[in-house]
């Protein structure tokens, strides 16, 4: 396995267990007044682990699904895709 690709799975592993799990402990606890902040937060922390599982997934050499597509052309694409969904929950979050 690649250095990237360890690196990669390091985030993502420890990603998943934190923000999502605390956004929804705070709701839980405070409660939903800006529920609209709520759902914009719990739902980009979760497309984000999506779009890095994505990017392990086409960054990962043993995986032959991605053979064509370069390392570079493959962290453009999440870069893009990332600046689009906080784009999103920036103008949901009012």
């Amino acid at each position: 396995m690649s250095g990237i690709t360890e690196l990669i799975n390091t985030f993502v592993t420890e990603y998943k267990k934190t923000p999502a799990k605390l956004k929804f402990a705070y709701m839980m606890l405070v409660g939903t007044f800006p529920f609209n902040s709520f759902l914009a937060g719990l739902l980009c922390s979760l497309a984000f682990f999506s779009l890095t599982a994505s990017l392990r997934m086409q960054s990962d050499p043993a995986n032959k699904d991605f053979e064509g597509l370069s390392p570079e052309r493959a962290y453009a694409d999440y870069v893009l895709a990332n600046m689009v969904l906080f784009l999103a929950a920036w103008n949901y979050i009012g």
